[in-house]
Parts: C-alpha cells; sequence; structure tokens
C-alpha cells in the first residue's frame, strides 16, 4: 500500500513538475469604438474608432502540450468618437464628441495550440472604467462668421465602471520568447447608466507583441 502510494504520489509530482507556467509582458496597438442605440426608435450610433494602445503583465499557466490558461492585467484609455454636421443656406454646425474610457483590462481565457508556435485562445475580458470624459468640440459658422467652442467633461458618474467583454484571437510564438498576438473584444455591457441614454456598447480590436519566460 505504501509503495503505490509513493508511486502515485511520483506521478502526480511528474504531472504537475511537467505543467509550465509562463510570466510575461505585452504591449500594442488597440482600435476601439462605441456604439449607441436608442432604445424605441430603432437607432444605432456607430461612432469612429478611436486609435490607442495597451500594455500590462500576463501569465500562462500549460495544461499540456495543446491546452494553456492565460491571465492578463492590461490599461489601455479605450473610447470613440463621433461628429454631427449640419448646414443650411449658407451657416453649418459641427460637433465632435471624443469619449475617453481609461480602462484597466483583466483577460482570462484558454488556448489551443495547433502546433508548437501557433495557438488560438478564446475568453473573457472584465474591463473595469477607471476614468470617463467627454471632449467636445463644437463649429458654427452664422453669416460667415466661424465660432468654436470647446469643453471637457468627466462622465464617470454617467458610466457603469464594468464592461465586459467575450474574446477572440490568435498568437504566434518564436523561439526566443517573443510572441505576436491579435485579438477582437466584443463589448456586451450596457456602459450608460441612464435609461434615457440608450444603450453604450464598447469593442475593440488589439494586435501587439510580447515576451514570455518561464519553465
Amino acid at each position: 500500500m505504501k509503495k503505490l502510494f509513493f508511486v502515485g504520489a511520483v506521478a502526480l509530482f511528474a504531472s504537475v513538475n511537467a505543467q509550465e507556467v509562463k510570466f510575461g509582458a505585452k504591449a500594442g496597438y488597440a482600435m476601439s469604438t462605441i456604439s449607441m442605440s436608442i432604445d424605441g426608435l430603432g437607432l444605432t450610433i456607430n461612432t469612429n474608432s478611436k486609435s490607442t494602445f495597451y500594455a500590462g503583465a500576463l501569465v500562462e499557466y500549460q495544461l499540456n502540450d495543446k491546452f494553456a490558461l492565460q491571465g492578463e492585467v492590461l490599461y489601455s484609455p479605450l473610447g470613440g468618437e463621433y461628429t454631427v454636421e449640419e448646414s443650411f443656406m449658407g451657416d453649418s454646425f459641427k460637433a465632435t464628441s471624443k469619449v475617453d474610457l481609461g480602462t484597466l483590462l483583466i483577460p482570462i481565457g484558454a488556448k489551443y495550440y495547433v502546433s508548437e508556435q501557433f495557438a488560438l485562445g478564446a475568453g473573457l475580458n472584465f474591463g473595469i472604467i477607471m476614468s470617463a470624459k467627454n471632449n467636445y468640440t463644437e463649429t458654427t459658422t452664422v453669416g460667415g462668421v466661424t465660432e468654436t467652442v470647446s469643453t471637457s467633461e468627466d462622465m464617470k458618474d454617467e458610466i457603469n465602471s464594468l464592461n465586459l467583454a467575450p474574446y477572440l484571437g490568435a498568437e504566434y510564438n518564436l523561439s526566443n520568447g517573443l510572441f505576436f498576438d491579435a485579438r477582437y473584444n466584443l463589448g456586451v455591457s450596457n456602459l450608460a447608466k441612464d435609461s434615457g441614454e440608450g444603450k453604450w456598447k464598447n469593442s475593440f480590436f488589439q494586435i501587439g507583441l510580447g515576451y514570455k519566460f518561464g519553465n
């Protein structure tokens, strides 16, 4: 019985030891959009994309040759912008609103290694919105006279703090620890606290590189 227990313990230790834990850092380019839909009107407004960045750290737990779990902590100033323009009889009005959402991203997911270098991944991104600002610019031309007014508004109290975004992605690893990855995150949470504002959803695409080290 003792021998059987010993053999089992050795086998368990060998199995755990074979599982790899890697740490790393990553950064890259992000393209973020905010879609706005107004209930009852059937109206959906897709904002222009915002070019931004992301950066942070990761940990990967290799279950076996094919499957791994991965968690990350990233920061990204997400958001989007939209423009409204009108003109009549030579007069014009243009308003541009740029929404900035300073977001702490915590994606947790699983990866399937198609080969030693190439992996596909899926999971859920928990976005914690730490700051929210609306930079608003209004330009009016009346009778040939143009006037521009710019304001910046803190929107933190108007925005829900949690943005859930399921994601799909792919990753290519080099033998020296460097890797390249791309990911699309589909925002499913309504960020607008006031129901009268309709629904605001933030989705974003990421592409970048990183470095992993460990067992």
